[in-house]
């Protein structure tokens, strides 16, 4: 029930304590402050990471090749690996049940791409279908690569938005005819990546067609598979790191290379690497959390002192309400609600300025590691539940020695 002489009450005393109650209410709204803007940067770093892996497929597992560092089975180190068509094929069907999406990749670095007057130098990729989910590309206009144009190594291109841009400025390029080296492609499609400009700077071409084109015979230069997820993040990351070794083994085999060089193939398991990451992102925001907690501590145990304080300012007081008949829960009370307010308020305000500092000052900050930092709905509420606690707890010690008070004792305190 609301009581407006006890509200009279505690604004009269905070009033006669103003510098007081002001240093008091600084330390928990500091405490607070930090706390939300520590948080903020947590799921900031979190978004970060999390884009970063969105670029491609996080249940990918990629091969490249690599040059032998020891000598086994009477030869020499220093033979560089070449992956063939033969080796995409033999992991495509040995592993078929567990593959989700394959590609097997012919790259050009920094092909030389032409459209009436306009050139560009461009990553050039002869890719498979399952690319486009491999990349995570979305298709703009027109259509992606497909098994058609593999199997009859048509002559045709994909190119990204940044090409698109660079060399048609407006025009619509689909069905327009590109030259690379001199070889003409008709544009099919036109995609875009989340990776940005530097994953929309590519041509793909039918692995095929790149062969041909560029003398590549049935080189590749590496693959990629994603893997069937299961429901079970932690179950995926362990079947997904038993694959990715018992592919190395198999192509260490088919390579001739030794059990133990690590240099002549490289597997790279993105789960793998997704779950040491999230793992300390983790810690991260749990030390976050620790040292915001401590923040808020270092307010709450100012507030009781100052309770305290204020309790024994007021013991004569106190035992005269005794003594006219105040039910020891009713001076509980008191004090408690004097102490959950100054806590509330002080630590609203903190929270309130820590958000909206993040919400001017998150849109401006450019990182590929720190992206919108900000705290949710859900983390908001618990810092209010966190106050509460706090200025209950603040005021919970200094309320019961009040209550302890005898009335005889108090009435003689000068």
């Amino acid at each position: 029930m609301f009581d407006i002489e006890r509200w009279q009450e505690i604004f009269e005393t905070l009033r006669k304590n103003r510098l007081r109650t002001f240093l008091t209410g600084l330390s928990v709204a500091s405490g607070i402050f930090i706390l939300v803007i520590l948080l903020g940067f947590s799921r900031g770093i979190q978004n970060g990471v999390t884009s970063q892996f969105e670029r491609d497929a996080s249940n990918l597992i990629s091969i490249w090749p690599g040059t032998t560092t020891k000598g086994y089975k009477g030869l020499n180190p220093g033979r560089d690996i070449q992956f063939k068509n033969k080796d995409f094929n033999m992991l495509s069907k040995k592993y078929d049940s567990y593959i989700e999406h394959k590609s097997s990749f012919y790259t050009i670095w920094g092909g030389l791409v032409n459209y009436k007057n306009e050139s560009g130098s461009y990553r050039i990729q002869g890719i498979l279908p399952g690319n486009q989910f491999i990349e995570n590309a979305d298709i703009g206009q027109g259509r992606f690569i497909n098994h058609s144009d593999v199997v009859g190594a048509k002559k045709v291109a994909v190119i990204g938005n940044r090409v698109k841009k660079d060399l048609f400025k407006d025009e619509d390029p689909i069905n327009k005819e590109v030259t690379i080296y001199g070889i003409s492609y008709k544009v099919v499609g036109v995609f875009f990546d989340p990776g940005g400009e530097r994953d929309e700077s590519k041509v793909f071409l039918p692995l095929s067609s790149a062969q041909r084109s560029f003398n590549g015979a049935d080189s590749i230069r590496n693959m990629m598979f994603t893997i069937k997820m299961s429901d079970d993040y932690n179950k995926a990351a362990l079947e997904s790191a038993a694959l990715a070794g018992d592919i190395l083994t198999n192509l260490r085999e088919q390579q001739i290379v030794s059990p133990d060089d690590t240099s002549a193939i490289r597997v790279y398991n993105t789960m793998e690497e997704a779950k040491k990451i999230y793992s300390l992102i983790a810690t991260i925001s749990a030390v976050f959390w620790f040292v915001g907690i401590g923040t808020i501590i270092a307010g709450v145990v100012g507030v009781g002192n100052i309770m305290l304080i204020i309790v024994k300012e007021r013991t004569k007081e106190i035992g005269i309400r005794k003594a006219l008949g105040a039910q020891p829960m009713s001076i509980v009370g008191m004090i408690l609600q004097e102490s959950v307010f100054v806590t509330m308020f002080s630590g609203l305000f903190g929270l309130i300025l820590g958000l909206g500092l993040l919400e001017v000052v998150g849109p401006l900050i450019e990182s590929d590691f720190i992206k919108y930092p900000q705290v949710d709905f859900a983390t908001a509420i618990t810092t209010v539940f966190i106050l509460v606690f706090a200025g209950a707890l603040a005021g919970f010690f200094p309320a019961y020695r009040a209550a302890q008070i005898k009335p005889i004792i108090a009435l003689r305190d000068e």
